[in-house]
């Protein structure tokens, strides 16, 4: 059997990864102006990048927003598209070694899928994720550049900006600890700090998408979220989400490759 590769197509983003005899092989990130020029660019740097002939791949398969922009076989390779919700879970589920979890896909906005087993169920989702980042950071930080929001909201100081139940109660109140946030943005004031108001909105739409996954698991009998997607990867995530789970009794995961964790997916809908 020669390469399976799953391209997952975003609106100016492209991730390529490659399954050969089950294993990822090298994924990649491309960003283009546009998803067609975004896609076989990607493609062919991904196959240029790892010494890999035409002749070799069996099948490409797309996924994403971006893929219904792309008509046909892509370089004469025989493709075939993939629902982005399957692609979330099969990726997930690939990478988490977990069949009961609800797949957080941190995109532009988020959406939860149910993965118990072969089921693969769209429960819901909500209007905040990178997008709102970057919307709210060009706003108020003058920037869209999420690396550089990330580093500014590091040196930030999130009680300058949140209210915590500990600022308005004496003692811990039932299942809300004292560094639980009350009202986010409540103690923000005019003067405050960039470094202050990057940290408040990373941690605004964090908590948000944490927060909502646990209301969209509620009745499922499921405790485990897979957190994938570009989001995934912010270092905030690593203080953010452990507190999210002492709070409501749950465990977030982040897979070793959360953010091509669609492309994957959509290379192993082929073979499924």
């Amino acid at each position: 059997m020669g390469i399976i590769i799953g391209i997952d197509v975003g609106i100016s983003t492209t991730k390529v990864v490659g399954l050969r005899d089950g294993s990822v092989v090298a994924p990649i990130r491309i960003t283009a102006a546009d998803p067609v020029t975004s896609l076989y660019g990607a493609l062919g740097k991904y196959m240029h990048d790892n010494g890999i002939a035409f002749s070799e791949v069996e099948h490409v398969m797309l996924t994403g927003v971006g893929a219904a922009y792309v008509r046909g076989d892509v370089y004469g390779i025989s493709s075939s598209r993939c629902d982005e919700f399957v692609a979330d879970a099969l990726g997930a589920r690939y990478e988490s070694h977990l069949d009961h979890a609800v797949v957080v896909s941190m995109g532009t906005g988020t959406s939860f899928v149910m993965c118990q087993g072969s089921d693969i169920r769209h429960i819901g989702g909500i209007g905040i994720g990178g997008g709102t980042l970057q919307g709210l950071s060009r706003i108020m930080l003058n920037t869209s550049d999420i690396r550089q929001v990330s580093a500014l909201a590091m040196q930030g100081d999130i009680r300058h900006i949140n209210l915590l139940i500990g600022d308005i109660s004496a003692q811990p109140l039932p299942g809300l600890p004292m560094e639980a946030t009350a009202s986010i943005f409540a103690r923000a004031q005019n003067d405050a700090s960039k470094e202050d108001i990057a940290c408040g909105i990373i941690s605004m739409v964090l908590q948000s998408i944490g927060s909502a996954a646990v209301l969209a698991a509620q009745g499922t009998g499921c405790r485990d979220m897979v957190l994938i997607g570009n989001l995934s990867l912010l270092p905030q995530c690593k203080d953010i989400f452990p507190a999210l789970e002492r709070l409501y009794g749950v465990r977030f995961h982040i897979p070793k490759y959360s953010q091509f964790c669609t492309a994957i997916g959509a290379a192993l809908a082929y073979t499924r």
